[in-house]
């Protein structure tokens, strides 16, 4: 751990940005560089606390115990049975008994002597912690999707870019080879021009109402539901509310913002869309009548982008597949996660991407490059302007299906055009005392 007895690292990076230095300031200030401890030197450590460990956060959590240069020093959670799983996974980790738990993810990030955060969290919780965490001078693996609206986007985006963070999304298929082989294809032409592309997402479920139920002893119920509109607890499905929570729309877009940031990711890489969006969008949903989960079942929008192209996002029972399919003069290219195909199926091999062609950006271990980037402060695979562009269609998407008008969208200035009540869904409104 750090010596308190000195300069601390935050204290350091305040100033620092006062200073007009943080964007300046190559390398990283490990929080425990003044002591020295178990393990690989303190200079090499990346100190993480992670925020939120149910179910992903848990995942993320055990990923960066694999991870030998990084030490992570507590955990936060706002049901106890979760916090005490998890500091139990680290102290056994670490064969000790230090991980310090926090209810609160404030008390986490002003108290700890960080270099980075783990975010897993519902969707309606994306935005606060992310942007305490920047201003905090912190980095951020912060799980997909970016937001819950394009207006907490936009404003993750400029808490990262103002103090200089590193950000890494859970958008992890851009480190799967067989995904960033099918996107090198795309944009090195074997297809021609593109001028159509589908993106097939999972279809949605419903469920009946759900009577409320007392509290588990072991939930901050009040804290979990956080900026969201007040409800009396019920179970939201499997798991307390730890799951299901992402078939409502108080906290998610269900399984359309859900995968947004995944397959409508991959769409954008391969068509070099990660700095900008359509212009027009338009399409229908399926909404349930009745029922505890609200969100879209079947779903199916059109996207237009400059250059004479559109997207069709749909469930798949509107549009057949999971995965991503560009079509281009010359042929078609599909990804899931099961395989790639090909209208030609010499493209697959991985040969075929020569000297000359174009290269994408190489990772093949999604915990990694983000901790290589804390070290490098290199830009991710997945930074935070790409995750608000791929999640953004998704936004677009909904607020379309949810008017039943078409919408006409600057991708340049992220406004809606000559549509006020379209426009006042860019936002959500929060519950007091949470602002954004």
């Amino acid at each position: 751990m750090a010596d308190r007895s000195r300069i601390s690292r935050r204290t350091f990076m305040k100033q620092a940005s006062a200073a007009g230095m943080m964007t300046a300031f190559p390398t990283i200030i490990p929080a425990s560089a003044l002591g020295q401890g178990r393990g690989p030197p303190p200079s090499n450590r990346i100190v993480i606390g992670c925020i939120g460990v149910g179910s992903m956060g848990t995942g993320n959590m055990n990923d960066f115990l694999e991870k030998e240069e990084v030490q992570v020093v507590a955990v936060c959670d706002v049901d106890r049975d979760h916090l005490d799983r998890a500091k139990q996974r680290v102290d056994t980790a670490y064969g000790n008994s230090d991980c310090r738990t926090y209810s609160d993810f404030r008390e986490l990030i002003d108290r700890e002597e960080l270099d980075a955060v783990s975010l897993a969290l519902p969707d309606q919780w994306h935005a606060i912690p992310a942007i305490m965490a920047a201003s905090a001078g912190l980095d951020i693996y912060g799980e997909k999707p970016l937001s819950r609206s394009i207006r907490e986007s936009r404003a993750i985006c400029n808490a990262v870019h103002r103090y200089g963070r590193i950000w890494q999304t859970g958008s992890w298929q851009r480190s799967v080879r067989h995904f960033h082989h099918a996107c090198e294809l795309v944009r090195n032409g074997r297809i021609g021009k593109v001028r159509f592309v589908e993106v097939g997402l999972p279809t949605g479920s419903t469920t009946e109402i759900k009577e409320p139920v007392p509290v588990p002893e072991a939930l901050d119920w009040d804290f979990w539901l956080g900026p969201a509109p007040w409800r009396e607890y019920c179970e939201f499905g499997g798991n307390r509310c730890h799951w299901d929570w992402r078939w409502i729309m108080d906290y998610s877009g269900g399984q359309l913002t859900d995968w947004a940031g995944h397959h409508i990711d991959i769409a954008h890489w391969g068509l070099n869309f990660d700095r900008t969006g359509p212009y027009e969008i338009s399409g229908k949903g399926t909404y349930p009548a009745e029922g505890l989960w609200d969100a879209p079942t079947d779903y199916r929008f059109t996207c237009k982008y400059e250059g004479d192209l559109t997207m069709v996002v749909g469930s798949t029972s509107q549009i057949g597949f999971m995965g991503t399919k560009w079509h281009g003069d010359d042929g078609w290219i599909h990804v899931n996660r099961r395989e790639l195909l090909a209208s030609d199926p010499s493209w697959i091999r991985y040969e075929e991407i020569g000297p000359g062609d174009e290269r994408l950006y190489r990772s093949d271990d999604h915990i990694q490059n983000f901790i290589d980037c804390v070290r490098s402060r290199r830009e991710t695979i997945t930074p935070v302007e790409t995750a608000c562009r791929s999640v953004s269609v998704g936004h677009l998407g909904e607020i379309a299906m949810l008017t039943g008008r078409t919408i006409r969208w600057d991708p340049v200035s992220e406004t809606i055009i000559d549509d006020p009540g379209a426009a006042a869904l860019l936002g959500r409104s929060y519950r007091k005392p949470w602002i954004l």
